[in-house]
């Protein structure tokens, strides 16, 4: 069979870092999304592939690292396979290091929609606002007759968004309609654009202007994540960072790692400003938290045993956790046997 050739470094910054970070989606016609679960969650397991890749009959979406061979192999399957037939070619691939691997397990989770709106009016395979190339965004969103709207959450804003962009302090992507509901009016904002992280919200969030009476609504193709890795640093707009939904907690320009953290009592990204508050206690509190006694209590205990367990020299969360209690467990099972025998014979 002749396969379409699939450039796998296309975007990928050349680095020397051991794990290389596949982000991905695309509105796809996926109705076997319960029979390829299990296949693809196989395959990524018998690569020590990690991250968290979302199915629905709407398509795919999600993040995962591993080894080069490994990812590349990843990419073979999703767009070249038998299993998928073509369908997932042409998907919006985003290409990274880190030199950590950045997940903890593989999931592979079946859902309704790939990216959660909760309005079937808004379907990118029948009608999508007009892509913006990264390098023609910048001469888009200085244009006085265009409403820039940041379409991710409130703490993914706080780390870093466009200049002038509108901030519409939602908690999660289901709130985007109440915004738009309230705060833009398809007779006075004749030009919207929008942005997300890397693309996927802005699909779905561009669909559903257009199905409210929206005339011109345009969106960054690729993301932040795309514009970060192909604007030169001194012509960005984009200030701060952006977060990703990983160990790397955030990425900046040329997609290096940034200097976000989490707070692992409540998730929030944390800014050096946040870690040098009197309200921060790594891994129990920060300021975004620091009236929530019960999650203090329980990130303060998760905390103590992350580590002894770096003191022992062992992992505490993950697949390398899992693997570790198992063979602990069955190193018990071993000793007790081996104890009820003696005891048998002796």
């Amino acid at each position: 069979m002749n396969r379409p050739q699939i450039d796998m470094n296309a975007n990928l910054p050349q680095t020397h870092q051991p794990y290389k970070v596949m982000a991905i989606y695309k509105f796809a016609d996926l109705p076997d999304a319960d029979a390829i679960q299990p296949a693809l969650a196989a395959f990524c397991c018998a690569r020590g592939i990690r991250g968290t890749l979302i199915l629905a009959p709407e398509g795919i979406n999600g993040t995962v690292a591993g080894t080069q061979a490994a990812i590349d192999a990843l990419a073979e399957w999703l767009f070249a396979g038998e299993m998928l037939n073509g369908r997932l070619r042409g998907a919006e691939v985003k290409y990274s290091s880190a030199s950590e691997m950045p997940f903890l397990r593989m999931k592979v989770r079946l859902k309704p929609e790939i990216v959660t709106l909760r309005a079937p009016e808004a379907n990118p395979a029948k009608q999508v606002g007009t892509y913006v190339e990264p390098g023609d965004w910048n001469g888009l969103i200085e244009r006085n007759d265009v409403v820039l709207v940041d379409t991710r959450n409130d703490y993914e804003v706080g780390l870093g968004t466009f200049q002038r962009a509108l901030d519409p302090t939602t908690k999660n992507f289901t709130e985007f309609k109440d915004y738009v509901a309230t705060h833009l009016d398809p007779s006075r904002d004749k030009k919207v654009a929008m942005f997300c992280t890397g693309g996927i919200r802005c699909e779905k969030a561009s669909s559903y202007l257009l199905s409210q009476g929206f005339e011109e609504v345009f969106h960054l193709k690729g993301g932040i994540l795309k514009y970060l890795e192909v604007v030169p640093e001194e012509e960005s707009r984009f200030a701060g960072e952006c977060f990703v939904f990983d160990e790397r907690v955030s990425v900046g320009h040329g997609l290096v790692e940034g200097d976000a953290t989490l707070c692992r009592a409540c998730r929030h990204p944390l800014t050096a400003a946040d870690r040098a508050s009197a309200d921060y206690a790594e891994g129990v509190s920060c300021p975004h938290c620091v009236g929530d006694a019960d999650k203090h209590e329980a990130a303060a205990e998760r905390q103590k045993q992350m580590t002894l367990a770096k003191a022992r020299g062992a992992a505490h969360l993950g697949d390398d956790a899992a693997r570790l209690a198992a063979e602990r467990k069955a190193e018990k099972r071993a000793l007790a046997e081996a104890s009820r025998v003696r005891n048998k014979t002796g």
